[in-house]
């Protein structure tokens, strides 16, 4: 299409689902004969996917858009093209605030994101918003991560309608993939020699009911294992009221399946979780934590809290720091409440001080990083199995995770070598010898 090749860029913010849209827009582009580079300070066109989730994500999309206007303004680059989740949310309202931007693109038009491209270029300002559910639920991409993993979406938007979550407004209902499709995907990345895969939704648990009439995730998860050239299958986000003895049973039989598991709770008061429109409550929890933990031995577990939200009181905030005490989850993240307009429970009345959310959040964070500096402790002395991602020059080491880790969120494992044969996506036996913070630190045996 372009002779001239002409240089386009990303810079995906917020989860990986995001993420994956962008690598879809990505290849389109690409197969168009743009050609896509990393630096964007040096692209003629800069996209930027943007979160619009909570307002720290909303504060970080804006802070990137307005640097790169600003660079556009200095003529070193061309074009700023916004989409993604804040695009979608706020729609002509930020194509008002930001006219400096050449083009707002919503969910909905991500297919088109090749000819908005063009017009854009050819000096046209562009604002184009589509149905939610036009969004593409699969395609190829260009992988925008270090080729050790690669996520696979299996499901877009939600439906569960959590009270302080603006996902269903901004990504539309949830609607799964078809399993074949999701399969053809996963096969032809292994293919490609991507070791793990990492499979998320809004809520991997519902995968299925929508086209099958019921959930059907460890169905999908034993048919992926089946692939010969797949290594390691983790799960991102499994609701914890429709985690069932048959996934429980899958993801302790099957090899392939990583022995991790992303929950996220959010909470542990029963009073709070039903303002929240959330099932359970300490004593659920503590005794579905028990349960995995006897029927996957090993399995490390991960969970998003939230401190602070309406209406929580003295009482509902020392049950939840008292749970996280008892659960001594491997992985955990607490975030202060954010009122999101648009949401319902943004117009309850008693929202607390935004000094007291982050106090909670903090005093959270502060009792989980003892019982993760202990739980890395405990790991010396220990062998594992670590994937290798790269090498740290200023260490002089190399570093990699072990399968207690996801990319990007959790400690990873550093480690020397005598052979420096150590190949990036490759499994290595590790020694673990001593602990830096979180993180792990091991030499490689042979």
């Amino acid at each position: 299409m372009t002779d001239n090749k002409i240089k386009v860029s990303m810079v995906s913010l917020g989860c990986c689902k995001n993420q994956i849209d962008g690598e879809i827009m990505l290849r389109c582009l690409a197969d168009a004969g743009y050609e896509i580079i990393a630096d964007a300070g040096l692209s003629d066109v800069v996209i930027i996917n943007t979160c619009g989730f909570i307002q720290s994500a909303k504060e970080e999309a804006i802070e990137n858009i307005l640097e790169f206007c600003t660079l556009k303004e200095e003529g070193r680059i061309k074009k700023v093209i916004i989409t993604g989740c804040l695009s979608e949310r706020y729609r002509e309202e930020v194509a008002a605030e930001i006219p400096e931007a050449d083009a707002v693109v919503g969910i909905g038009k991500n297919k088109d994101i090749c000819e908005i491209v063009k017009r854009v270029l050819d000096g046209e300002k562009v604002t184009a918003f589509g149905e939610k559910t036009d969004l593409s639920l699969s395609g190829k991409r260009v992988l925008t991560n270090i080729p050790t993993y690669a996520y696979v979406k299996i499901a877009e938007g939600c439906s569960n309608n959590c009270t302080y979550c603006a996902i269903p407004s901004i990504r539309g209902p949830f609607r799964s993939r078809d399993m074949e499709d999701i399969y053809a995907e996963v096969k032809s990345l292994c293919d490609d020699g991507i070791p793990e895969i990492i499979i998320v939704a809004q809520d991997t648990t519902r995968y299925g009911e929508d086209i099958y009439g019921e959930p059907k995730l460890a169905e999908l998860l034993r048919k992926l294992s089946e692939i010969e050239s797949l290594k390691w299958l983790r799960v991102l986000y499994a609701y914890p009221e429709r985690i069932t003895d048959e996934l429980i049973e899958t993801i302790a039989n099957e090899e392939k399946i990583v022995k991790y598991l992303d929950i996220p709770l959010q909470h542990a008061s029963r009073e709070v979780l039903r303002r929240m429109n959330r099932r359970g409550n300490k004593e659920t929890y503590l005794l579905l934590i028990k349960k995995l933990r006897e029927k996957v031995p090993g399995i490390a577990l991960r969970t998003s809290l939230i401190a602070g939200f309406p209406g929580e009181t003295e009482k509902d905030f020392e049950e939840l720091c008292e749970f996280v005490k008892e659960a001594r989850f491997e992985r955990l993240g607490c975030f202060s409440y954010s009122q999101e307009e648009g949401t319902a429970a943004a117009e309850f009345e008693d929202q607390l001080d935004e000094e007291i959310k982050e106090n909670r959040a903090d005093v959270v964070m502060t009792e989980q990083q003892t019982i993760l500096t202990d739980l890395a402790e405990k790991e010396v002395g220990k062998e594992i199995l670590v994937l290798a991602e790269g090498f740290d020059r200023y260490a002089e080491v190399y570093f990699g995770r072990s399968y207690k880790d996801s990319p990007d969120i959790d400690p990873k494992v550093f480690f020397s070598s005598e052979k420096k044969d150590i190949e990036v996506g490759r499994f290595y036996r590790v020694k673990i010898t001593d602990t830096l913070m979180f993180d792990l630190i091991g030499e490689r045996i042979d």
